[in-house]
């Protein structure tokens, strides 16, 4: 595989998870917002499901060369500080 081809790979698996993190954080948004509390089972297995889908994503973009690990542990990162946020917004109210 050409460099070019390989850069582009690269680019397109971190815009999907990137992309992946973003319906993650506003998919609970909804969910806080509409449906359930952040202390509902319901919450915790949609929170727990999807971010466990996000790392396993994640490590297979790793392990394919397309993103390296720190990249990938600051994407579960960013998305938890921003989850924290919400959860900590949504309990203020």
């Amino acid at each position: 595989m050409d460099t070019k081809s390989q850069a582009s790979y690269q680019e397109q698996a971190l815009e999907l998870l990137l992309n992946d993190a973003d319906k993650i954080a506003r998919l609970i948004k909804v969910q806080m917002d509409h449906l359930t509390m952040p202390s509902c089972p319901l919450y915790e297995e949609v929170l727990d499901t999807q971010m466990f889908g996000l790392s396993r994503e994640i490590d297979f973009a790793v392990k394919l060369g397309l993103i390296d690990r720190e990249r990938g542990k600051e994407i579960l990162d960013t998305l938890e500080k921003e989850l924290s946020l919400l959860h900590e917004a949504y309990t203020n109210k």
